[in-house]
């Protein structure tokens, strides 16, 4: 392993070597989470509440910035194609271009986000973890928004920003649920491994 590798390392290469195969079936695994994190959700206007947002930054700092990223899109295609795994059990490029599309297609980056700042080493410390989390679901937002006000405040940026309000509460948990989880796995992992 060289150096550049050694840097990159994620707490999924700790457990799993890094195959075609196994990047395979982490993807897929990947996007079942993100579909089940989708369907756990609550109603509300103009988008339902849902933990896929955590699902993304677990899955990004963990799978770290390509397969994170890689696995975002999976999950964006498979329901822009038909399978109900976005919220509510909905599909289709309806989905992906309308109320909610933005937040999807801001999975992507920001999974690449949270994963390239695990590779360097942001994910075993809180701090720094909740740090990343936190500008991860920045950039799920930079997306969101825009596409939010153009198809539900007639383009009104202000009242689509304003309108996410009661959405930052929720996000703030679960930027700050995932920076306990992931560092304390690997602690787990690291001591298992000795």
């Amino acid at each position: 392993m060289s150096i550049a590798q050694a840097q990159n390392i994620t707490l999924i290469d700790k457990l799993v070597q890094r195959t075609l195969i196994n990047n395979v079936i982490l993807v897929l695994a990947g996007v079942a989470i993100t579909a089940l994190s989708a369907q756990l959700s609550i109603p509300a206007l103009p988008v339902p509440f849902t933990f896929q947002t955590l699902a993304v930054l677990v899955i990004g700092s963990t799978y770290g910035a390509a397969r994170g990223s890689i696995t975002m899109a999976v999950y964006a295609l498979v329901g822009a194609l038909g399978l109900p795994v976005f919220a509510d059990a909905s599909s289709g490029f309806n989905v992906l271009f309308g109320y909610s599309g933005g937040f999807i297609i801001g999975f992507i980056f920001a999974a690449a986000v949270a994963g390239r700042l695990a590779e360097l080493n942001w994910s075993s410390h809180a701090l720094k973890a909740l740090t990343s989390f936190v500008l991860s679901t920045v950039v799920i937002y930079g997306f969101g928004i825009p596409v939010l006000a153009m198809n539900a405040y007639g383009s009104d940026l202000l009242a689509a920003t304003q309108g996410m309000l009661p959405y930052l509460i929720w996000d703030a948990a679960k930027a700050a649920i995932a920076a306990a989880l992931i560092p304390g796995a690997w602690l787990l992992v690291n001591k298992l491994k000795k």
